[in-house]
């Protein structure tokens, strides 16, 4: 069979990261397909079942295609990229590709990238679709559908670039070896082994369970029941918590959406995109997922009389100006100014702490010692304010910190992959006008970018 030509591959800034795209397709709906852990863009097209996979595709939709960062032909880089990081990459590459609205396709490692971009940008996502993911990449006591990270890692890295990744294809008894040896050069054009560590260190911190009910747009999940890569109990479990879901189980094997029943799953995304039966788009501006960073002066009415009316007008007038920069240098906003202290909010929870700890440290040379407190979760938009529980618990977790300390929620935590951030846990706290206990975390090391 022969090789399709491969659409020009193009490039998008995202920040100082060159991210590799490519625009193909018939169709007037746009849809951004994000690869799983292994991905080229080129070598797609070497391989004629990808070339038809993807062809099809473009069939229906104006289809917009990346590697993400450090894999196949986008930029590698030094240290291991955030989800942050990752939802940035698909911006720059959406405004490139002049879409300012489109469905998005998350296949396998792929998956939770595209669920934080949904719940993130809500006006930028029509409807989500994931095949053979996951909201958790490694498995935990409460998490039982995904191998752990260390039998993960000894299983992968010392056969990375030889095939590791062939049992993708399908039962070992039906994959040949001279598939086994195209995946091994697959791998190999998407990373080095090292670089793949990365990855693989990266997905350790990645847990999007607590953003599922967040994810406002009408999806489907599909998954192939005897897929021996991604467990499809755990698409069964997104699909209970997702509110406006599909959920379609093949009866076939293979991970991969360009074999097996390959045209069912085509026939099932352009069914869904199409239909007007999965229920009316909810998405809004005016409410989505943000991270919540709550500040205060410690001690801020024994300052006053101490310092007076005249000094202490001028010191928060330093705060102030310190703060509006800060936050401004982490692309966050402040939304309100609490007298002693700020409300702002972030698009991406390692921003959020980053700028917490950056604003602690700055204050601190000035002589104001401050505490931070934050949370990431659904924020509602009300002119210039917000509202949401997500606003009332950062402000109850800062009420817990201690001068100098930022404190931050396990939900926002587990959400950090890929920062090479450590945190110790403080214990389980009760939080004023909240029912459930909340385990508090406390960042040991943060890098400021």
């Amino acid at each position: 069979m022969a090789t399709t030509k491969a659409p020009e591959t193009r490039y998008a800034q995202s920040g100082d990261v060159s991210i590799a795209y490519q625009v193909f397709g018939e169709g007037s709906k746009d849809l951004v397909y994000v690869p799983g852990i292994i991905s080229h863009l080129e070598q797609y097209w070497e391989d004629p079942t990808m070339a038809d996979w993807l062809t099809r595709l473009g069939q229906h939709f104006r289809v917009i295609i990346l590697d993400k960062r450090g894999q196949g032909m986008s930029d590698r880089i030094e240290s291991s990229a955030t989800l942050e990081d990752r939802i940035d990459d698909v911006n720059a590459v959406m405004k490139a590709a002049h879409s300012e609205s489109a469905s998005l396709l998350g296949f396998s490692e792929g998956g939770p990238l595209c669920l934080f971009f949904a719940a993130t940008y809500p006006d930028k996502v029509e409807r989500l679709m994931l095949f053979g993911s996951m909201a958790r990449f490694y498995g935990a006591e409460d998490y039982p559908y995904a191998s752990s990270y260390e039998a993960m890692s000894a299983n992968l890295l010392p056969r990375f670039g030889k095939g590791a990744f062939a049992f993708m294809i399908g039962p070992k008894s039906e994959v040949s070896q001279d598939e086994v040896e195209r995946m091994a050069r697959s791998e190999r054009m998407c990373c080095s082994p090292s670089a793949f560590k990365k990855i693989l260190d990266a997905n350790r911190l990645i847990d999007a369970r607590p953003i599922l009910e967040n994810v406002v747009q009408p999806t489907l999940i599909m998954h192939r029941r005897g897929d021996a890569a991604v467990d499809y109990r755990g698409s069964r479990f997104m699909a209970e918590k997702i509110p406006n879901c599909t959920y379609l189980e093949f009866p076939s094997k293979s991970h991969l959406p360009n074999l097996d029943d390959s045209q069912n799953i085509v026939n099932g995304i352009v069914q869904f995109v199409s239909s007007t039966q999965v229920g009316p788009v909810k998405s809004s501006i005016d409410k989505r997922l943000s991270a919540a960073l709550f500040t205060d002066i410690v001690d801020s009415t024994d300052k006053l009389l101490t310092m007076g009316d005249h000094a202490w007008r001028k010191m928060l007038d330093a705060h102030d100006s310190i703060a509006h920069q800060t936050v401004f240098n982490y692309r966050g906003r402040i939304v309100k100014n609490t007298g002693d202290g700020i409300l702002a909010v972030f698009d991406g929870p390692v921003k959020a702490l980053q700028c917490a700890q950056a604003l602690i440290s700055a204050l601190q040379e000035i002589g104001l010692p401050i505490r931070a407190g934050l949370h990431v979760g659904e924020v509602v938009k009300r002119g210039e304010d917000i509202t949401g529980i997500a606003v009332n618990i950062a402000a109850r977790v800062m009420d817990r910190a201690q001068s100098g300390q930022t404190l931050l929620t396990k939900t926002l935590k587990d959400l950090t992959g890929g920062s090479n951030i450590e945190f110790e846990s403080m214990g389980k706290f009760e939080l004023k006008g909240l029912p459930d206990e909340f385990e508090l975390f406390t960042p040991l090391d943060v890098v400021y970018r």
